[in-house]
């Protein structure tokens, strides 16, 4: 169990780097599952085809996002785990002022048929 609980620590932590060096969108196309759904505010993004353009449209220049897990959990099947933590979200405003939000993120991940873990849910 605790070999699949690094599996998921490395792959949530390979998905915020990527959000850093190569921008949020990529990353969420690079580790979202062909059924994935996003919740963001009211809405539910559903899909992979709607999740990948979703950061195109709300992609904010100069923002980041950064995260890390605080607590994972893995099924006993071993294909089905969730991690959850904080996030803080920094941007400028259209003065170069620098905001930052701070919250928590919680993920569910899935292995898929090729043995990589992808979200189904964000």
């Amino acid at each position: 169990m605790q070999a699949l609980k690094q599996e998921i620590e490395d792959t949530e932590l390979a998905f915020a780097r990527m959000a850093m060096d190569s921008g949020t969108e990529n990353a969420f196309r690079a580790y979202a599952a062909p059924d994935a759904v996003i919740k963001r505010g009211n809405k539910l993004v559903s899909g992979y085809d709607s999740i990948v353009v979703y950061p195109d449209k709300t992609k904010q220049e100069g923002a980041e996002l950064n995260w890390s897990p605080d607590f994972i959990s893995v099924s006993k099947s071993g294909d089905l785990a969730y991690t959850y933590g904080e996030f803080i979200y920094t941007f400028p405003d259209s003065t170069g002022v620098i905001h930052k939000q701070e919250g928590f993120f919680h993920t569910v991940w899935k292995r898929q048929p090729d043995g990589k873990w992808k979200f189904v849910g964000d």
